[in-house]
């Protein structure tokens, strides 16, 4: 969802010659080199932390309208569409399968694009609107039906996402970057709950709908509110023109993107998507990154489930929803320490392993008791194990840096293989499982355990996939 950086390549025309010139208003025309770069720099980073900031906003509403049935199904979701055995289990993997039918293609789109702002923008509406007819919905099919469209336009995001920051930031800072944007993820799974939890406890009965769909079509206008807004806001690539970057700051960004790239390739060429396709098909490192990261989406797959494991302690719809919300405060903020300090010691091999242990520890505390604070406090242990996805992320962007079409390639077909384990792991839990879940538990541990040998074998196999920074400083 990685061992030279996964930047993103520039146009070498000269029109963009790093050592152009540049007129302030009628004064003398002055080279880049004389102004000083890393005052430059810096104002750069700030302008671009603030457009990608919003990504985050995009992301936490991308994970809320994909798991809000998860909350709605605390309020009658399933009895009012006669909803049986495993069939909401179908309806949550089924949203992946649209996933994985867009994600490859979608990227070697965005990578052609000139707007990827206006791109994303508009999936994100179509993603709305569909949402916002989920709560229109009378049969099990209809839903089902809707929420694979929901996958298949939500699946453009977060692969593109992730392409765009590697077009724009150097090895030593995707780190953070990437954090942040996962920290999205967490984000929207406290205060998703948090929102559904007031939706779903005030506007029941408002205007004969019944909670649950108020809560698809709140989150739905929400969703098609930002995503108008994102057209203006999102950044675009380095050698599209940006109103918000001076001519200097727009040239310094291409040129930092020249000085991290191996191979600087020239854009356009007219077979570079399907050679970049056929590269990363031949590369063994994508079939493995994407296996590891399939089985450690499959480890998470509790956080489609959150809410129902918070409701086995016995509490209220309000009151469970409102417990899921400490856990996942918790665990943004250990995934954004443990990604800072990965970049900071260059260390990717145990950053992934210690939060998956972690995970490891809350599943066997919800396996050994009943006990009402012990399986809360589980909650807190499992909801630290997505900091080694943030981790694992960032390894996939530091992997692969031959070309930008295969970059964008790579990271849809690794984010493709990782989201598979969400259609397969949406029916590790069946509700006849509950309240205990000890199955569910045990295939988690599972899964774990078999990333953090994946993990250990490309390591050996590997060894500078997991080690490409100087430590700078000590943490």
């Amino acid at each position: 969802m990685s061992a030279s950086p996964l930047l993103g390549s520039v146009d070498c025309s000269s029109r963009y010659d790093t050592t152009s010139t540049r007129r302030i208003d009628s004064g003398p025309i002055l080279p880049l080199d004389d102004i000083d770069r890393e005052i430059m720099e810096k104002r750069l980073l700030r302008k671009l932390d603030l457009r990608v900031a919003f990504l985050v906003l995009i992301y936490i509403m991308n994970v809320m309208d994909r798991t809000n049935v998860a909350a709605a199904r605390l309020r009658g979701f399933e009895e009012d569409l006669g909803m049986t055995r495993n069939q909401f289990n179908t309806l949550t993997s089924i949203l992946y399968v649209g996933y994985l039918l867009t994600q490859a293609p979608s990227n070697m789109i965005l990578h052609r694009m000139k707007r990827p702002s206006l791109y994303l923008s508009s999936c994100m509406m179509a993603w709305a609107a569909i949402t916002v007819f989920m709560g229109a919905v009378q049969t099990y099919h209809t839903a089902l039906s809707l929420r694979f469209f929901i996958g298949f336009v939500e699946g453009t995001f977060f692969p593109g996402a992730v392409f765009l920051l590697s077009r724009w930031y150097k090895r030593n800072e995707l780190g953070l970057r990437t954090a942040l944007l996962f920290c999205g993820n967490s984000i929207s799974n406290a205060f998703g709950a948090l929102i559904a939890s007031g939706i779903l406890g005030s506007l029941d009965g408002t205007l004969g709908f019944t909670a649950w769909r108020w809560l698809f079509f709140v989150e739905g206008a929400l969703t098609f509110l930002i995503a108008v807004s994102a057209i203006w806001i999102l950044p675009d690539f380095p050698s599209t023109p940006s109103v918000w970057l001076s001519p200097d700051e727009q040239t310094l960004a291409k040129r930092r993107m020249e000085e991290e790239v191996a191979t600087v390739e020239r854009e356009g060429k007219p077979e570079e998507n399907f050679s970049g396709l056929a590269q990363a098909l031949m590369d063994w490192r994508v079939w493995w990154l994407g296996v590891t990261l399939h089985l450690l989406v499959s480890s998470q797959s509790f956080t489609n489930f959150f809410p129902t494991l918070s409701a086995t302690m016995g509490y209220n719809t309000t009151t469970s929803l409102l417990l899921c919300v400490p856990p996942w405060i918790l665990g943004t903020s250990t995934s954004f320490v443990v990604a800072r300090h990965s970049d900071v010691t260059g260390d990717r091999f145990w950053h992934v392993v210690c939060p998956l242990v972690v995970g490891i520890a809350g599943f066997m505390i919800a396996i050994s008791t009943m006990n009402t604070a012990m399986r809360y406090l589980s909650l807190f242990f499992m909801a630290q194990s997505p900091a080694a996805f943030v981790v694992c992320l960032t390894w996939v962007l530091n992997t692969f840096s031959q070309s930008q079409s295969k970059r964008a390639a790579a990271i849809a077909l690794i984010n493709l293989m990782s989201s598979t384990g969400f259609i397969s792991s949406s029916y590790f839990w069946p509700s006849s499982w509950g309240p205990s879940y000890v199955n569910s538990y045990l295939i988690c541990i599972l899964t774990s355990v078999l990333c953090i040998v994946m993990c250990w074998v490309f390591r050996g196999t590997f060894p500078g996939a997991m080690k490409l920074l100087k430590p700078k400083r000590k943490f």
